[in-house]
């Protein structure tokens, strides 16, 4: 188990919810005591994109760590969503597109990327309750998580989640298309020698396929008050005892 913070881990492949099921537990359990969802992939996202600027195959795991050095990510609360500032600058929107998703499964699969972001993520989480999200969060990032939840649904589904998410942006991508880059990035993830994709022995599964964000929050609050119950009490209590003090 983790300390006195709760740590929450939720993975699974991309298009299960696993995002929007985050965000809705943290703000769910944030009503009582301070809670932050952290979106691990964004960060991974913004290590792709700047090898992307720079012109380097990311591929190469020599050309991707060549540009670590040039790298500083934060995460801010901008207006109650999570901005990811690369460099200084606020790129949220520019990580949400097709080819900077590839990158980062790309990158992802380089150890010293995983090493360079390990300690920001851990970091966070030690200072903080958290929900993250992500592919290895129960498996490598928070291996003694208070609770993993592996999230899953099938991918005819998690297609046309997608589809309809790059179309609300004004992509054109077809659903035969968008369906390909995700079956390509499922084989990579699961594959990579690096922190595969795959349940921790420990985790929760949850099929997500017949999607009822609502009862998927409420299910999983009701596992995290479960397994958590005395550090929330805990955790409630000296959040009341702050509030008076002020």
């Amino acid at each position: 188990m983790s300390g006195k913070y709760i740590q929450i881990a939720i993975d699974g492949p991309g298009g299960a919810g696993k995002s929007s099921l985050a965000k809705g537990l943290a703000a769910e359990l944030g009503k009582t005591i301070p809670f932050v969802y952290v979106d691990t992939g964004a960060l991974y996202r913004a290590v792709g994109l700047y090898v992307l600027r720079q012109g380097r195959d990311t591929s190469s795991h020599e050309a991707v760590a060549g540009c670590l050095p040039g790298i500083n990510i934060t995460m801010e609360h901008k207006d109650g969503r999570q901005a990811v500032i690369l460099n200084g600058e606020d790129v949220s929107g520019l990580i949400r597109t097709p080819e900077v998703s590839m990158a980062a499964s790309d990158v992802s699969a380089v150890p010293q990327v995983r090493e360079f972001l390990l300690s920001c993520q851990r970091g966070i989480a030690n200072t903080v309750s958290v929900v993250m999200d992500g592919r290895d969060i129960g498996t490598v990032i928070l291996p003694d998580a208070d609770v993993k939840i592996f999230l899953t649904a099938g991918v005819a589904e998690r297609a046309k989640r997608r589809w309809l998410e790059l179309r609300e942006k004004g992509d054109t991508k077809t659903l035969e298309e968008v369906r390909a880059e995700l079956e390509l990035r499922d084989k990579n993830d699961s594959s990579r020698a690096a922190a595969p994709l795959k349940p921790a022995p420990d985790s929760i599964l949850y099929d997500n396929t017949v999607h009822d964000l609502k009862a998927c929050i409420e299910w999983a609050s009701g596992v995290v008050r479960e397994k958590c119950g005395d550090k929330i009490a805990a955790l409630e209590a000296e959040a009341s005892l702050t509030e008076g003090k002020r």
